[in-house]
C-alpha cells in the first residue's frame, strides 16, 4: 500500500521527525502546541537543516536524514527499443564497499513502457522516489523504504498534463508534506511556456503555478532550488517538447528551433509562491545549486548554450541579481554543460560537459570569480554528476536525452564511480548499461538501510 506523509495528516509522526531533525527544538514544540500542525509545516519551510555533499537536485528538506555511507544508487534509466524489455526502469546498484556485490546491479524494476525517463526525486521523508517521463508525462512513485535494496512501484500518477496543463515532468523537489514538480512544456503547443505543479505526498494534485511571461519572463522552466532561510525559490529555464524530443543533429541545423530556448532565472517568494523578479540569463540556465554552507545565501547555475557559470546573490541594496562569473571550457565549441554538483562547504563545483565528455572542477572560494582547477575526460558523453554523502566519491552517468545522445561508438551508456582525493579522479568501477541490456543511464539518487533507523 502506498502510504505517504501528507501535511497536516500523521502529525505525531511529523512532529517526531521535525524534532529529531532540528535537535528537539523547543520552538517547534511550542508552536505546534499553540498554533497547531500548520506551525510545524511553516517552520519546516523556513528552517534550513545541515547539509552534506550534493547528490544532485537535492531539496534542503531531506538533507538532514542523510548519514553514514550510501549503500545503494538508484538510476532512472531510459528504455531502448529492442534492448531487453525496451521499457524505462529504476536500476538499483550496490555501492557499499563492504558488500560482496559492490559495483553490481541488484535489481532492475521496469515500468512497462518507454516515456523518456529523466529525473527523480525523494519525498521529504526519503521513503519514496518520484520519477518522471518527459514524453508520456507519467509520474512513478517507488517505495525505497520497505526494502532499500529492492524498490517497489506503488503508484503511477497519470494526471500531470490533465490537471496542470503542463507536460514533461522534470524536477521533483521535496517540500514539507508536498512534492513540487517542474514541467518543461505545455499541452497546447508543446512549446517552452510551462510551470510547476504541486502534489501532496499521497500523489494528489494540489495546485499549479505558471512561469511568468510578463516583466521579462519567457515562461520557460527547468530546475527548482529553494533557500528556506531567505524565503527564496529559484527556477531556471530550458526548452519545450518540440525541441527536446527532436534529434539533436536536426535541432542544431534548425535556426527557428534554436531560438526556442529559455534565457531567464526567476526568483519566487517561497511562502506566497509568487514570482518576484525575473533575471535575464541568456543561453538556457539549467541546474540550480544554492551554496550548502551555513550563512551563505547565493546560488550558482550553468548555461547550456553559452557555457558560462552565473552567480545569483543579493546586491548592496538587497535585490537579487544574476552575474556572469566564469566560462566553462571553450564556449565557442559549445561543450554543453549539463549537470553540476556543489560541495558541502560551498567552495567547489563539479560540472559535466556533455559534448566533450569532460568533468570539470571549479574552485568557488570566491564565488564572484570561480576558477577551473581540474578536468578529466570521463566518457565519450557524460551527463549527471553526483557526489557521495561524504564528498569523497563522484558518480557519473551518461545519457542526456534519447534523441540527443551521440551515435555509434560514442553512444556509451554507463554508471561510473570515481574516488576523489582533492587532486585526482580515479575510476573505481564502471557498469555498462548497454552490455546488461538496461538502456540509457540518467539520473542518480542514493539510499541506505541506515536511513530506516531514522524512524
Amino acid at each position: 500500500m502506498f502510504e505517504a506523509r501528507e501535511a497536516p495528516l500523521h502529525e505525531k509522526e511529523r512532529l517526531t521527525m521535525v524534532n529529531r531533525s532540528f535537535k528537539n527544538n523547543t520552538l517547534v514544540v511550542a508552536l505546534s502546541a499553540v498554533l497547531g500542525p500548520l506551525a510545524v509545516l511553516f517552520y519546516g519551510m523556513l528552517a534550513s537543516p545541515p547539509a552534506l555533499a550534493d547528490e544532485t537536485c537535492n531539496s534542503p528538506y531531506i538533507s538532514n536524514l542523510i548519514k553514514g555511507q550510501e549503500e545503494f544508487a538508484y538510476v532512472w534509466t531510459l528504455g531502448v527499443q529492442g534492448m531487453g524489455d525496451g521499457s524505462d526502469k529504476l536500476v538499483t546498484v550496490d555501492v557499499n564497499p563492504a558488500s560482496k556485490k559492490y559495483g553490481k546491479v541488484l535489481t532492475s524494476l521496469s515500468v512497462g513502457s518507454r516515456g523518456e525517463a529523466h529525473h527523480i526525486g525523494f519525498t521529504d521523508d526519503r521513503r519514496f522516489v518520484w520519477a518522471g517521463g518527459l514524453d508520456d508525462n507519467k509520474i512513478y512513485v517507488f517505495d525505497i523504504y520497505t526494502d532499500p535494496a529492492k524498490p517497489k512501484l506503488v503508484k503511477t500518477i497519470s494526471d500531470f498534463a490533465a490537471k496542470s496543463g503542463f507536460v514533461g515532468p522534470h524536477t521533483f523537489y521535496a517540500m514539507p508534506g508536498r512534492m513540487l514538480v517542474g514541467g518543461l512544456s505545455n499541452n497546447k503547443d508543446h512549446g517552452g511556456v510551462t510551470g510547476m505543479a504541486l502534489y501532496n505526498n499521497k500523489g494528489d494534485f494540489v495546485s499549479k503555478y505558471d512561469m511568468p511571461t510578463a516583466k521579462g519572463g519567457d515562461g520557460y522552466g527547468y530546475d527548482i532550488g529553494i533557500n528556506p532561510g531567505k524565503n527564496a525559490l529559484l527556477t531556471s529555464s530550458f526548452t519545450g517538447w518540440n525541441n527536446y524530443m527532436m534529434d539533436m543533429g536536426k535541432l542544431l541545423k534548425d535556426p527557428a528551433a534554436m531560438k526556442n530556448f529559455g534565457g531567464s532565472l526567476v526568483m519566487w517568494n517561497l511562502k506566497s509562491m509568487q514570482p518576484e523578479k525575473v533575471m535575464s540569463v541568456p543561453g538556457a540556465p539549467l541546474e540550480v545549486r544554492w551554496s550548502l554552507k551555513d550563512g551563505e545565501d547565493w546560488a550558482i547555475t550553468a548555461t547550456a548554450l553559452t557555457s558560462k557559470l552565473w552567480l545569483v546573490k543579493k546586491d548592496a541594496k538587497g535585490g537579487w541579481q544574476a552575474k556572469d562569473v566564469a566560462n566553462i571550457g571553450d564556449p565557442a565549441k559549445i561543450p554543453l554543460p549539463v549537470d553540476i554538483s556543489i560541495t558541502a562547504d560551498g567552495k567547489g563545483l563539479w560540472v559535466n560537459t556533455f559534448m566533450d565528455g569532460t568533468t570539470h572542477y571549479f574552485d568557488l572560494s570566491n564565488p564572484e570569480a570561480p576558477k577551473e582547477t581540474y578536468s578529466k575526460h570521463t566518457g565519450s558523453q557524460v551527463n549527471m554528476v553526483s557526489q557521495s554523502w561524504d564528498g569523497k566519491r563522484v558518480y557519473i552517468s551518461s545519457s542526456l536525452l534519447a534523441n540527443w545522445d551521440k551515435k555509434g561508438a560514442d553512444d556509451e551508456q554507463f554508471l561510473k564511480l570515481f574516488s576523489w582525493d582533492g587532486k585526482e579522479l580515479k575510476e573505481q568501477w564502471k557498469i555498462d548499461f548497454y552490455k546488461l541490456k538496461l538502456g540509457r543511464a540518467h539520473h542518480i539518487k542514493f539510499g541506505s538501510s541506515s536511513l530506516r533507523s531514522a524512524y
